[in-house]
């Protein structure tokens, strides 16, 4: 039996990528500054890099499957191209209103135990950082480190609750940086 290893579980939009709400172009992409130099500290630590997103789009008819898998390929190239991989890529194409309640959409941890199952991850030991609630809410309810990186898209109440309940941090290096000191200890 393989030994479980720790990762980071990233959202995309508006920690990885800039949030330009139902991306559909591959040309609409663009990395948030700092956040390739993020990804690569993690690769080069040896942590898993695992992207979970909501896509609710799908469901609301504003993008389609083909158009998010060019989208996430777009994505991918561009971390590359920096320097950078992403090992995985899990995303929810559900909305509750529209297809009704799915074990997936974040902040369920649908996605992560999947991804924990399929790469054999250690959910406890693993980074869970984004820029909203739903996406840092998983982390703690697995018992792993959710850090909340505060973006122009994050509600006051969701940055709120992370300084109550979990870490906040001010960009995806930043966390990456407390999440990979605190494991050197």
């Amino acid at each position: 039996m393989t030994e479980s290893r720790r990762a980071a579980f990233v959202d995309r939009d508006g920690t990885i990528i800039v949030d330009a709400h139902y991306i559909s172009r591959p040309e609409q992409v663009r990395l948030v500054p700092g956040a390739a130099d993020a990804l690569r500290r993690l690769n080069e630590a040896g942590v898993p890099v695992v992207v979970v997103t909501n896509q609710s789009g799908i469901a609301r008819g504003t993008i389609t499957e083909s158009e998010y898998a060019r989208v996430a390929e777009r994505v991918e190239l561009l971390v590359r191209e920096a320097g950078a991989s992403i090992d995985a890529t899990y995303y929810c194409p559900h909305h509750p209103a529209i297809t009704g309640p799915c074990d997936c959409r974040k902040p369920g941890t649908g996605m992560f135990e999947q991804a924990a199952d399929e790469m054999e991850l250690d959910l406890r030991g693993s980074l869970y950082v984004g820029d909203k609630w739903r996406d840092v809410a998983p982390g703690i309810a697995l018992g792993g480190r959710a850090i909340l990186v505060a973006s122009a898209e994050t509600p006051a109440d969701d940055l709120a609750r992370a300084e109550r309940d979990a870490e906040v941090a001010g960009s995806l290096g930043d966390a990456v940086i407390a999440f990979l000191s605190e494991s050197a200890r």
